[in-house]
């Protein structure tokens, strides 16, 4: 998928197009996979959508983010719960943070 490599770039294919995006060397291999599952997707769609350009763009993007978002984790959790759990915990451990503080 890549056809050229700069010190903090990375030149990159998807669905036959050339994009030069960022990337420090340490994280080339997984924007590597990245790019070859985000094409996949691409390709997937189009050829079910029959869409193209940035119409096929923004379906594949709302695709993954679906997908991300109705993640499952081992024992139940899903990811929108669980994220509001952590918010709540956040939010007392504030609390309980802001009381210690005044004691200083």
């Amino acid at each position: 998928m890549s056809s050229r490599k700069e010190a903090n770039t990375l030149d990159i294919v998807l669905m036959g197009r050339e994009y030069r995006v960022a990337c420090p060397p340490d994280e080339r291999e997984s924007l590597l996979a990245a790019v070859a599952f985000v094409d996949g997707k691409m390709r997937e769609i189009s050829a079910r959508t029959k869409s193209t350009g940035e119409r096929l763009a923004v379906m594949t993007a709302l695709n993954l983010a679906h997908e991300l978002l109705s993640v499952k984790l081992p024992g139940g959790f899903d990811m929108q719960d669980l994220r509001g759990r952590i918010v709540s915990m956040q939010a007392r451990l504030d609390e309980a943070m802001a009381s210690q503080e005044q004691l200083f």
